[in-house]
């Protein structure tokens, strides 16, 4: 067999050919299970936790060069050779070693999944996905969320599990029926240290919310990530990174995408009752301020924990790359592309109500803030002027924190709205620019 032909550089001599290997850093995670593609897929995750799905020829390559990595540094065309036959013998097709380096140079290098065929590294190209969270900063190690989902992973066990959704039945049920909701709504408003206090314990339980997506992970044997927080749209926002939870099945992942509003309602019961030792009424205001928490990491149209329950029950790790293919389907009548044909056929059709669901909602939601915009501003300007005003007057330190707080509140999301036109047309433009070039000559293919 022929050694592999390199091009050449500058018209220079072609490249050394070395036996590719997979990026240092990377780990061959395996099959996606109960995924909602046709074919079979296998995650790699690279060194940055990013996770790439391959098909299975793609992913027998990489395994192949991984297993026979101590060939390297002998003589490469016995070397490639070796790893082609490996391959072909797994998949059941002839493969040669040109189409091995070919598949490596083309496919795999470009993914960050192993180095190119001349030994130059890959480049790991970060994720860019659609609102995303930004900025993040992690705060606490992989041991500690370790540690942390150690000490609470009996609470997913099943007896403990339905006493807790009982219990927080029972107390949604007590609490928010409760006449004194109104009055303790009223005393919040007209106390700053209620607000301030309120506040504080929302933020807990963003906190807490967050430990249980990390106990899940440990709950189901997969290693939970590092924790710490980001800024999603314009709003700070913690995270805890749970990439690993691919690992599991579907039904493990959906446990670890609820563990955050399951640990939201501990915290409601843990609030209740304190509310019943102490009277404190400001609690009842922070019981209803958990609970929209909740209803907001419900929500389906954001990424928030509704996101990622719909994507895990369909099995397709991202939904929002498949809007465009789809409302190109639905409204201008096109062919589905490979990315809606690479779907099962129910998944399919998961992906098509989402995404007609999804957009309407997502609309509706900008055009009702982009209404308020005038009062938004308005207020703002009024609140801006009172805390001056309030200022001069000699007001106490506790009273203007709590009017910046309001002021803050009220300009974040005409902030969070002006970025969200600011990405939509950013990506407008890309296509506008991208469509009048036309495809670009000899694109590599996609893994």
């Amino acid at each position: 067999m022929s050694t592999p032909a390199m091009p050449a550089v500058d018209g220079g001599e072609p490249p050394a050919l070395t036996l590719p290997a997979l990026t240092e850093g990377a780990e061959l995670v395996g099959e996606f299970k109960n995924s909602g593609y046709r074919e079979p897929a296998q995650l790699v995750s690279l060194p940055n936790r990013q996770l790439v799905r391959l098909p299975p020829l793609l992913f027998g390559v990489a395994k192949a060069l991984h297993e026979h990595r101590d060939l390297a540094g002998g003589d490469v065309q016995q070397a490639l050779d070796r790893v082609a036959d490996a391959v072909s013998e797994e998949a059941g097709a002839r493969l040669t070693a040109e189409q091995l380096v070919y598949v490596v140079d083309r496919k795999l290098a470009p993914l960050g999944v192993t180095t190119y065929s001349d030994g130059t590294p890959a480049k790991i190209v970060k994720a860019d996905p659609w609102l995303a969270l930004r900025f993040k900063v992690a705060v606490f190690p992989e041991s500690f969320t370790w540690f942390i989902g150690g000490l609470f992973s009996w609470l997913f066990r099943p007896v403990v599990l339905a006493v807790m959704i009982a219990a927080f039945l029972v107390s949604e049920g007590w609490v928010l029926a409760s006449r004194s909701m109104a009055d303790a709504l009223s005393l919040a408003i007209m106390n700053p240290v209620s607000i301030l206090l309120v506040m504080a314990l929302g933020v807990a339980s963003c906190a807490f919310h967050e430990i249980g997506h990390a106990t899940a992970c440990r709950y189901g044997g997969v290693r939970p990530g590092t924790m710490g927080c980001g800024i999603y749209l314009v709003w700070p926002a913690f995270y805890t990174d749970i990439t690993e939870s691919y690992r599991l099945g579907r039904g493990g992942r959906l446990r670890a995408d609820l563990a955050g509003v399951y640990f939201n309602a501990i915290f409601v019961i843990g609030l209740t009752l304190v509310y019943l030792q102490t009277g404190f009424e400001p609690l009842l205001v922070a019981v209803l301020y958990v609970n929209l928490e909740m209803i907001q990491q419900l929500l389906p149209t954001l990424r928030f924990d509704g996101y990622y329950i719909m994507s895990d029950l369909v099995g397709v790790p991202d939904l929002f790359k498949y809007i465009g293919p789809i409302l190109k389907r639905a409204l201008l009548r096109r062919p589905a592309d490979a990315r809606l044909n690479d779907l099962k056929r129910w998944p399919q059709v998961f992906v098509t109500l989402w995404v007609l669901t999804v957009i309407p909602m997502l609309v509706f939601q900008i055009g009702l803030i982009t209404t308020q915009i005038p009062s938004l501003v308005a207020k703002d300007w009024w609140m801006m002027r009172r805390l001056a005003a309030e200022a001069s007057a000699g007001a106490g330190a506790l009273e203007l924190l709590t009017s910046g707080l309001q002021i803050l509140l009220l300009v974040l999301p005409l902030a969070g709205l002006a970025l969200i036109f600011y990405g939509i047309g950013r990506r407008l433009v890309r296509w506008a620019v991208g469509y009048i070039r036309g495809p670009a000559p000899q694109p590599v293919p996609d893994a």
